[in-house]
Protein backbone atom coordinates (compact mmCIF):
# COMPACT_ATOMS: atom_id res chain seq x y z
CA UNK A 1 0.00 0.00 0.00
CA UNK A 2 1.69 3.22 -1.05
CA UNK A 3 2.04 5.50 2.17
CA UNK A 4 0.54 9.32 1.96
CA UNK A 5 4.14 10.80 1.57
CA UNK A 6 4.35 8.83 -1.37
CA UNK A 7 1.62 9.86 -3.17
CA UNK A 8 2.43 13.12 -2.46
CA UNK A 9 5.70 12.56 -4.01
CA UNK A 10 3.95 10.83 -6.53
CA UNK A 11 1.75 13.86 -7.30
CA UNK A 12 4.64 16.42 -7.08
CA UNK A 13 2.17 19.30 -7.05
CA UNK A 14 0.94 21.45 -4.33
CA UNK A 15 -1.93 23.87 -4.40
CA UNK A 16 -1.50 26.48 -1.70
CA UNK A 17 -5.04 28.02 -1.45
CA UNK A 18 -4.71 31.21 0.59
CA UNK A 19 -7.38 33.97 0.71
CA UNK A 20 -10.19 31.99 0.15
CA UNK A 21 -13.71 32.56 1.07
CA UNK A 22 -15.15 29.23 2.97
CA UNK A 23 -17.86 28.85 0.28
CA UNK A 24 -14.88 28.76 -2.03
CA UNK A 25 -13.05 25.47 -1.11
CA UNK A 26 -15.06 23.19 -2.62
CA UNK A 27 -15.39 24.61 -6.29
CA UNK A 28 -11.56 25.81 -5.90
CA UNK A 29 -11.10 21.83 -5.18
CA UNK A 30 -13.42 20.72 -7.76
CA UNK A 31 -11.17 22.47 -10.50
CA UNK A 32 -7.97 21.72 -8.90
CA UNK A 33 -9.20 18.05 -9.38
CA UNK A 34 -10.28 18.27 -13.03
CA UNK A 35 -7.11 20.06 -13.77
CA UNK A 36 -5.26 16.94 -12.50
CA UNK A 37 -4.07 18.54 -8.90
CA UNK A 38 -5.23 16.34 -6.08
CA UNK A 39 -3.16 17.72 -3.51
CA UNK A 40 -4.13 21.37 -1.64
CA UNK A 41 -3.31 22.90 1.46
CA UNK A 42 -5.83 25.07 2.81
CA UNK A 43 -3.71 27.76 5.24
CA UNK A 44 -5.34 28.23 8.86
CA UNK A 45 -6.31 31.76 8.93
CA UNK A 46 -8.97 30.67 6.55
CA UNK A 47 -12.28 30.89 8.50
CA UNK A 48 -13.73 27.87 9.87
CA UNK A 49 -10.52 25.59 8.37
CA UNK A 50 -10.97 22.95 10.49
CA UNK A 51 -14.66 22.53 9.17
CA UNK A 52 -13.51 23.19 5.43
CA UNK A 53 -10.76 19.98 5.78
CA UNK A 54 -13.30 17.95 6.96
CA UNK A 55 -15.99 18.83 4.35
CA UNK A 56 -13.34 18.84 1.93
CA UNK A 57 -12.60 14.80 2.95
CA UNK A 58 -16.03 13.91 3.38
CA UNK A 59 -16.45 15.06 -0.67
CA UNK A 60 -13.68 13.95 -2.19
CA UNK A 61 -12.74 10.95 -0.02
CA UNK A 62 -8.93 9.84 -1.32
CA UNK A 63 -9.03 11.03 -4.42
CA UNK A 64 -7.90 14.28 -2.64
CA UNK A 65 -5.28 14.98 -0.20
CA UNK A 66 -5.79 18.02 1.98
CA UNK A 67 -3.47 19.56 4.26
CA UNK A 68 -3.40 22.63 6.48
CA UNK A 69 -0.49 25.61 5.79
CA UNK A 70 1.00 28.63 7.13
CA UNK A 71 0.66 26.41 10.90
CA UNK A 72 2.91 27.70 13.24
CA UNK A 73 2.62 25.82 16.43
CA UNK A 74 1.60 22.37 17.95
CA UNK A 75 -1.80 23.76 19.26
CA UNK A 76 -2.79 24.74 15.62
CA UNK A 77 -1.36 21.33 14.31
CA UNK A 78 -3.44 19.06 16.28
CA UNK A 79 -6.81 21.45 15.80
CA UNK A 80 -6.02 20.88 12.39
CA UNK A 81 -4.97 16.93 12.20
CA UNK A 82 -8.34 16.29 14.50
CA UNK A 83 -10.32 17.47 11.40
CA UNK A 84 -8.63 15.35 9.09
CA UNK A 85 -5.39 17.70 7.77
CA UNK A 86 -3.27 14.86 6.19
CA UNK A 87 0.11 16.74 6.27
CA UNK A 88 1.26 20.02 8.17
CA UNK A 89 2.97 23.05 6.08
CA UNK A 90 4.42 25.74 8.13
CA UNK A 91 6.63 28.66 6.77
CA UNK A 92 9.40 28.15 9.50
CA UNK A 93 10.92 25.74 11.27
CA UNK A 94 9.31 24.77 14.99
CA UNK A 95 10.36 21.92 16.73
CA UNK A 96 7.28 21.40 18.43
CA UNK A 97 5.16 21.39 15.42
CA UNK A 98 7.18 18.78 13.82
CA UNK A 99 6.89 17.00 17.04
CA UNK A 100 2.66 16.50 16.74
CA UNK A 101 2.34 15.87 13.39
CA UNK A 102 5.16 12.84 13.50
CA UNK A 103 3.14 12.01 16.96
CA UNK A 104 -0.22 11.24 15.16
CA UNK A 105 1.67 9.58 11.78
CA UNK A 106 1.03 12.84 10.09
CA UNK A 107 3.67 14.39 6.94
CA UNK A 108 5.49 17.51 8.36
CA UNK A 109 6.51 19.85 5.91
CA UNK A 110 8.28 22.83 7.11
CA UNK A 111 9.72 25.32 5.65
CA UNK A 112 13.25 26.30 5.66
CA UNK A 113 15.85 28.87 3.48
CA UNK A 114 19.70 28.54 5.01
CA UNK A 115 21.46 25.11 5.13
CA UNK A 116 21.17 24.52 8.74
CA UNK A 117 17.26 25.32 9.04
CA UNK A 118 16.90 22.57 6.60
CA UNK A 119 18.64 19.94 8.32
CA UNK A 120 17.73 21.02 11.85
CA UNK A 121 14.13 20.52 10.64
CA UNK A 122 15.13 17.41 9.08
CA UNK A 123 16.75 16.12 12.49
CA UNK A 124 13.92 16.97 14.35
CA UNK A 125 11.67 14.62 11.79
CA UNK A 126 9.94 16.84 9.02
CA UNK A 127 9.09 14.03 6.09
CA UNK A 128 10.29 16.98 3.42
CA UNK A 129 11.70 20.35 3.80
CA UNK A 130 10.00 23.40 2.16
CA UNK A 131 12.27 25.43 0.73
CA UNK A 132 10.87 29.02 1.29
CA UNK A 133 10.52 31.58 -0.39
CA UNK A 134 11.57 29.90 -3.25
CA UNK A 135 12.05 33.08 -5.35
CA UNK A 136 13.95 34.47 -3.37
CA UNK A 137 17.59 33.10 -4.32
CA UNK A 138 16.26 31.19 -7.39
CA UNK A 139 17.17 27.97 -8.76
CA UNK A 140 20.80 28.39 -8.72
CA UNK A 141 20.56 28.48 -5.25
CA UNK A 142 17.98 25.47 -4.66
CA UNK A 143 20.84 23.29 -7.25
CA UNK A 144 23.79 24.36 -4.77
CA UNK A 145 21.41 23.24 -1.35
CA UNK A 146 20.92 19.90 -2.73
CA UNK A 147 24.82 19.52 -3.35
CA UNK A 148 25.90 19.08 0.41
CA UNK A 149 22.17 17.67 1.17
CA UNK A 150 21.62 15.31 -1.36
CA UNK A 151 19.67 13.04 0.99
CA UNK A 152 16.99 15.41 2.05
CA UNK A 153 13.63 15.97 0.15
CA UNK A 154 13.37 19.35 -0.65
CA UNK A 155 10.31 21.12 -2.28
CA UNK A 156 10.47 24.61 -3.61
CA UNK A 157 7.15 26.97 -2.88
CA UNK A 158 6.88 30.85 -3.08
CA UNK A 159 7.54 32.09 -7.07
CA UNK A 160 7.51 28.71 -8.53
CA UNK A 161 5.57 28.76 -11.77
CA UNK A 162 4.83 27.30 -15.33
CA UNK A 163 8.25 29.32 -16.22
CA UNK A 164 10.51 27.25 -13.55
CA UNK A 165 8.76 24.14 -12.41
CA UNK A 166 10.58 21.83 -14.62
CA UNK A 167 13.80 23.45 -13.72
CA UNK A 168 12.98 23.13 -10.28
CA UNK A 169 11.99 19.37 -10.68
CA UNK A 170 15.40 18.53 -12.75
CA UNK A 171 17.39 20.11 -9.94
CA UNK A 172 16.10 17.44 -7.62
CA UNK A 173 12.60 18.64 -6.35
CA UNK A 174 10.68 15.89 -5.17
CA UNK A 175 7.39 18.25 -5.09
CA UNK A 176 6.91 21.48 -5.60
CA UNK A 177 3.88 23.83 -3.63
CA UNK A 178 2.00 26.80 -6.12
CA UNK A 179 0.38 29.28 -4.98
CA UNK A 180 -0.81 32.37 -6.73
CA UNK A 181 0.35 31.47 -10.12
CA UNK A 182 -2.10 28.84 -9.93
CA UNK A 183 -5.05 30.23 -7.29
CA UNK A 184 -5.95 33.53 -6.75
CA UNK A 185 -9.24 33.26 -4.85
CA UNK A 186 -10.24 37.23 -5.27
CA UNK A 187 -10.58 36.73 -8.95
CA UNK A 188 -12.42 33.30 -9.00
CA UNK A 189 -16.09 35.23 -9.00
CA UNK A 190 -17.52 33.59 -12.33
CA UNK A 191 -18.05 29.99 -13.44
CA UNK A 192 -15.53 31.04 -16.51
CA UNK A 193 -12.73 31.78 -13.60
CA UNK A 194 -13.19 28.32 -12.43
CA UNK A 195 -12.75 27.42 -16.09
CA UNK A 196 -9.67 29.31 -16.17
CA UNK A 197 -8.51 27.72 -13.46
CA UNK A 198 -8.61 24.22 -14.48
CA UNK A 199 -6.57 25.03 -18.04
CA UNK A 200 -4.07 26.15 -15.88
CA UNK A 201 -4.08 23.04 -13.63
CA UNK A 202 -4.18 21.28 -16.29
CA UNK A 203 -0.88 23.45 -17.76
CA UNK A 204 1.12 22.55 -14.22
CA UNK A 205 0.06 18.82 -14.47
CA UNK A 206 1.00 18.44 -18.36
CA UNK A 207 4.58 19.65 -16.77
CA UNK A 208 4.96 16.75 -14.73
CA UNK A 209 4.48 14.00 -17.26
CA UNK A 210 7.57 12.22 -17.27
CA UNK A 211 9.10 13.75 -15.03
Amino acid sequence: MVSKLEELKKRKLVAVIRGARPDQIIPITRALKEGGICTLEITVETPKVCTLIETVKEEFGDDIIVGAGTVLDPETARAVIMAGAEFIFSPTVNAGTIKMAKRYGIISIPGALTPTEILTAYEHGADIIKVFPADALGIGYFKSLKGPLPHIPLMPTGGVNLDNLASFLKAGAVAAGLGSSLINPSKLIKDGDYAELVETAKKFSDLIQGS
